[in-house]
């Protein structure tokens, strides 16, 4: 099986602050790879160089056998990601969110997102001001997953999704994944790692820790938070 993400010893700093040094990763194509650490750990900076928003120092990265820098078109074209904030124009609607998302690629994706915004229960005549955290973050997820990517990039995707809504969004998830997808999904909740990952690795110190299992225990999580405070 290849690859859909092989990051080698990728070092990003920011002057005297902590970025992420000499990481490692791959992840298989069909693997919903499950992505932990704490706030400042070095998870979003390796998601950004990933997809190209940020310039690192050392390293090299290929997403989906394509290389992050000479390729970072491409690779757009293929991925899904959704970042942990959900900002949008807040006086636009969100039917006009999701289709701009959509021409944004030059892909006609109205069947697929009509089936996310009813499975999700998004109302898409709202404008994004009126819309709770919550329902900004299901707007989110629908433009990420309308056009059917080949990789999916979830950073800290349910935070604010009521519990329904979160299994629903692993559902979907799932679903995809069986049609070919692979997903990394960047998280603080174990229990979401414990329950649908099939792989994962923690951040820790801008390094990263493969493990061997994702199923592991709250005392040897928390202990990675501990270590950082």
């Amino acid at each position: 099986m290849a690859n859909a993400i092989e990051i080698s010893h990728l070092t990003k700093s920011y002057g005297k602050a902590r970025g992420v040094i000499d990481v490692s990763l791959t992840v298989k194509e069909g693997d919903i790879f499950g992505f932990l650490g704490p706030n400042g750990a070095g998870k979003s900076t390796t998601i950004r160089s990933m997809l190209g928003f940020l310039k690192f120092a050392e390293g090299s990265i290929k997403i989906l056998g394509m290389d992050s820098v000479k390729d970072h078109e491409k690779i757009l074209e293929n991925v899904g990601y959704m970042p942990s904030e959900a900002w949008f124009y807040s006086s636009m609607k969100v039917a006009d969110v999701i289709k701009y998302a959509a021409d944004m690629r030059s892909l006609d994706c109205s069947a697929e997102a009509e089936k996310l915004c009813e499975r999700l229960k998004v109302d898409k005549n709202k404008r994004i001001k009126e819309l709770s955290l919550g329902n900004r973050k299901k707007v989110s997820i629908v433009c990420a997953m309308q056009h059917k990517p080949k990789l999916f990039i979830f950073d800290e995707p349910t935070s604010g999704l009521d519990p329904l809504m979160q299994k629903r969004f692993f559902e979907l998830i799932n679903e995809y994944v069986d049609q070919g997808t692979t997903c990394l999904l960047s998280t603080h909740v174990l229990t979401e790692v414990n329950k649908y990952c099939r792989n994962a690795a923690i951040m820790r110190e801008g390094r990263l820790m493969m493990l061997d299992d994702p199923k592991i225990d709250d005392e040897t999580f928390l202990g990675f938070y501990e270590d950082e405070v």
